[in-house]
């Protein structure tokens, strides 16, 4: 059992209320072997809303502490993520999910690559907090992007 983002799934509770679906993925959504997640919707915010990034790390200092999640009109919605990424950890354990395919350069669901903070556009390497929360319990995580490079896509 995996667990993907809801946008894989057609689900569309991306920040822009659209969705990012991946055909393969919500062929496993369908055949039973994945469960959906939205991390942002899980902590309570609103689908759409605004823009978030990391500012000062990535997701696993935004566990330590040591970095925020601020949205584009300078919210800070720190908590917001971090008990997002607390209900999807929650969801993988209660399904026994010992991998998860997320969304790449989200705050909360990259696994290799985020934005800077900056709102430029501008990437950096990093992870985001769901991610790292996920890794800390064991959870494999990847991306779309490496799934389709792995060739698990064909599973």
């Amino acid at each position: 059992m995996k667990i993907v983002s809801g946008c894989f799934a057609g689900i569309a509770c991306r920040y822009d209320q659209k969705h990012w679906r991946v055909e393969e993925i919500q062929r496993l959504v369908r055949e039973g072997k994945a469960i959906p997640v939205c991390p942002e919707q899980m902590g309570g915010l609103p689908t759409p809303r605004n823009p978030a990034e990391i500012v000062g790390g990535d997701g696993e200092d935004v566990l330590d502490g040591k970095a925020r999640v601020i949205d584009n009109q300078g919210n800070d919605v720190t908590e917001q993520y971090i008990a997002g990424a607390r209900e999807a950890l929650a969801m993988a354990e209660a399904v026994g999910a010992e991998e998860a395919i997320l969304k790449e350069r989200s705050p909360s669901c990259g696994s290799c690559m985020i934005y800077n903070g900056t709102f430029s556009g501008t990437k950096k390497e990093g992870i985001g907090v769901t991610t790292a929360l996920l890794r800390r319990h064991g959870i494999r995580v990847i991306s779309e992007e490496t799934w389709e490079s792995e060739g698990e896509n064909q599973t």
